[in-house]
């Protein structure tokens, strides 16, 4: 098997997503059954399980730069990725490299073809899954943090065994999936709350963290609450985090909310030395320093100021204003680049974005027919915003050609709305 035979049978497998989102497929023992073939590798490596609305993403790459900088070799497994599905699995902030991803996926073909032919054929992600789990394993990775793809109670991460579960927010997004209230959606990450696993949880809504607290209680998990057990306060003058009596820690991600995310790390790092792990706090503090997670507010450039972001849900959009509000203040012109997907709260999300940017440059992603038509969005915000006068872009590259183009040294330009968005252009824009 080639790499570019590994990759077309992997994405040979992509439209099985949407058989996987219906009620009847929303199972994990077609999961448990391609892991069973190949070794069961997920019962072999210790494990920090992550979902979120928001947050999971920052959370596991601090986590992952925490235990790394104790010398742990860390295994850290996200979704989705900006540019290349490599990106996904990734060892001491390492992609899988081409030679190692064709030798797994080789590996994985035969399951894969098994299941297939006795009809349950394991969708884009789930394989993905595994292919996280083997390269772990073949790594020897110490321990690996795992980020959930959608939800929790049926993600294909769910057969993990881990030594902490994780909940650090949850908001309105996936609702078609997930639910369309915030004790819905809470009722399907606190699925991945395990018999006797402490459960750190952000989440400080009263209805989703009561219902977070009931499943951890039917199982007999710990939980370790925001706002009771962990407190932290945000300065964004020097860009740091207080976390109980511990003293400022510097962050390399920017954003109170990434205090936020930074807070639930740590909290984690407390129940995995429970566990016998020693993490000494000088790694927590370069950890949390050093840490780098690829468009979630990332500042390109100072003059002008260039973030790039992949802010795709209301709570997202909510955290990017309040970040450039607070650490980035400034003085002249903020113009947005924006596209977003269809089954996402758009309007809700141009409200928050108009109340902030002057200039909207609206385009969409690739050909993909997922994406809000830029002038659908033109109409949308003009309902919200009629003062403003929007642009309208055929491709990405042009928006943000433009945006930037029209961006003097003292204005800010601010890509967002979309991974798939973020991912076209962070090669135009970095």
């Amino acid at each position: 098997m080639t790499y570019d035979d590994a990759i077309a049978f992997w994405y040979g497998r992509i439209n099985y997503e949407v058989r996987a989102a219906t009620a009847a497929d929303l199972k994990l023992e077609r999961m448990r059954a391609l892991l069973s073939l190949v070794g069961d590798p997920h019962l072999r490596v210790r494990t920090v399980h992550i979902t979120g609305t928001k947050g999971k993403g920052s959370t596991a790459a601090m986590l992952a730069a925490v235990l790394r900088a104790d010398g742990y070799r860390v295994g850290l497994f996200t979704s989705p990725h900006l540019q290349k599905v490599e990106e996904r699995t990734q060892v001491d902030g390492v992609p899988i490299s081409s030679a190692e991803l064709t030798a797994l996926m080789a590996q994985l073909v035969p399951a894969v073809e098994h299941l297939e032919r006795i009809d349950q054929p394991p969708t884009f992600f789930e394989i993905g899954t595994a292919l996280g789990f083997l390269h772990f394993v073949h790594r020897r990775c110490d321990v690996a943090v795992v980020e959930v793809g959608l939800g929790g109670r049926f993600d294909s991460t769910n057969v993990c065994r881990p030594l902490v579960s994780v909940v650090t927010s949850v908001g309105l997004d996936h609702t078609a999936q997930l639910g369309n209230t915030l004790e819905a959606i809470a009722y399907q990450k606190a699925g991945i709350i395990k018999p006797g696993v402490p459960v750190v949880c952000g989440v400080t809504d009263p209805g989703p963290r009561a219902v977070i607290e009931q499943v951890a209680a039917e199982v007999g998990a710990k939980v370790v609450q925001a706002g009771r057990d962990f407190v932290f306060e945000y300065d964004p003058a020097v860009r740091a985090v207080r976390i109980n009596s511990l003293p400022p820690l510097r962050l390399g991600l920017l954003g109170r909310h990434q205090g936020a995310n930074a807070a639930v790390a740590v909290a984690t790092v407390e129940q995995l030395r429970r566990t016998g792990m020693p993490i000494s706090d000088r790694a927590v503090a370069k950890g949390l320093a050093e840490v780098r997670w690829t468009a979630r507010i990332e500042l390109v450039s100072e003059r002008p100021t260039v973030i790039l972001d992949t802010a795709h849900n209301v709570p997202s959009v909510e955290a990017l204003v309040d970040t450039l509000s607070t650490c980035l203040p400034v003085r002249g012109r903020k113009a947005v680049v924006f596209a977003v997907s269809s089954d996402k709260q758009y309007p809700e999300m141009l409200k928050v974005l108009a109340g902030y940017f002057d200039a909207f440059h609206l385009t969409k992603y690739g050909n993909n027919p997922r994406c809000v038509p830029p002038e659908v969005l033109a109409d949308t915000l003009a309902t919200i915003a009629p003062h403003l006068r929007p642009t309208v872009y055929p491709t990405a590259a042009e928006a943000w050609a433009a945006a930037r183009t029209a961006a003097g040294a003292d204005d800010l330009v601010c890509v967002t709305g979309s991974v798939f968005l973020a991912g076209e252009l962070c090669g135009l824009v970095g």
